[in-house]
C-alpha cells in the first residue's frame, strides 16, 4: 500500500541521507514507498533490520521461527538478556519500533520452507535479504525470486570469515544457485565451530548498504559478484560469479 509522502519531520530525521548527491529526497521517498523481506534474525539479520529501520524503509517483514538464546547475546545486537526464551520476530519488532515507530513491521512465525508460501509473500515485496544459516532455504529464496523478479541479497559469516553477494534476478541474469552449485551444506555451525561477534556485523552491513542502494534506484557493486571477507587478515576479495549455462533455476 502507497504510504503518504515524507512529512517535514521526517525529512529532518533522513536528512543525512538526503544531503548525499547519490540518494537526496526522491530516492529516500523510495527507501520510505520499499517493503523489505529479512529472512533470519540472527547475527546477519539483526543489524540488517537496524539499518534498514534507521535509514526509513517503510515497511519490513521479519521471518525466524527460533527463541532467543543466551548463546545468540554475544553476537546478535538486537537483544537483550530479557529476551531470551523470547521469540526472535517479537523481541525483534520491538526493539526496531523502539528505533523507529513510523515504520510498518510484520512479523512471521515459521520457516518458509513452501515454494507456494513464498510466491505469495513475495506478490508485494520490493527486495529479499537472504539471512539465513542453511543451504536449502537460501536455494528455495533464490528459486522464488528469479521466479517473481525480486532482488536478492545473500549473506553468510561464520569463525572469521563472510561473504556477500547480490542478483537482479533480471530476465537472463545470473542467481544464486549459479554460486551454490560449487559448494554443499556448510557441515558444521556457529555453535561448533564459532565466530567472531563482529564479523556478523560486517556482513550485516555490507548487506544493508547494498539493499539500500538497490531499493533506491543505485547500481550494487555487488550484483553478480561475489564479496569474500577474510576478518583475520582483514582482507576483501571480489570475484565475477560465472553464469551457469545448466543451472536449473536461471537457464531453463
Amino acid at each position: 500500500m502507497q504510504k503518504p509522502p515524507l512529512t517535514y519531520q521526517q525529512q529532518l530525521r533522513y536528512s543525512r541521507h538526503i544531503m548525499l548527491v547519490q540518494l537526496d529526497i526522491d530516492r529516500q521517498e523510495k527507501l520510505w514507498q520499499s517493503h523489505a523481506l529479512i529472512v533470519g534474525l540472527g547475527g546477519l539479520g539483526c543489524p540488517v533490520a537496524q539499518y534498514l529501520a534507521a535509514s526509513g524503509v517503510g515497511t519490513l517483514t521479519l521471518v525466524d521461527n527460533d527463541l532467543v538464546d543466551a548463546t545468540n547475546l554475544q553476537r546478535q545486537v538486537l537483544y537483550k538478556q530479557t529476551d531470551v526464551g523470547s521469540l526472535k520476530t517479537h523481541a525483534a519488532k520491538a526493539q526496531l519500533t523502539s528505533l523507529n515507530d513510523e515504520i510498518d513491521i510484520h512479523t512471521i512465525d515459521a520457516f518458509l520452507d513452501e515454494q507456494s508460501k513464498l510466491d505469495e509473500l513475495l506478490s508485494n515485496i520490493d527486495i529479499v535479504i537472504d539471512c539465513s544459516d542453511n543451504l536449502p532455504t537460501r536455494n528455495l529464496l533464490n528459486s522464488a525470486c528469479y521466479k517473481a523478479k525480486i532482488p536478492l541479497v545473500s549473506g553468510s559469516a561464520i569463525r572469521m570469515e563472510g561473504q556477500v553477494a547480490c542478483f537482479t534476478m533480471k530476465q537472463h541474469s545470473h542467481c544464486y544457485e549459479c554460486l551454490s552449485q560449487f559448494f554443499n551444506e556448510q557441515t558444521q555451525s556457529c555453535s561448533e565451530s564459532g565466530v567472531l561477534s563482529p564479523i556478523v556485523g560486517l556482513i550485516g552491513s555490507i548487506q544493508a548498504t547494498e539493499a539500500l542502494k538497490i531499493l533506491a534506484g543505485l547500481p550494487s557493486g555487488l550484483s553478480e559478484h561475489l564479496l569474500l571477507v577474510d576478518g583475520l587478515s582483514m582482507e576483501f576479495n571480489r570475484f565475477k560469479i560465472p553464469k551457469n549455462s545448466q543451472c536449473p533455476t536461471c537457464s531453463k
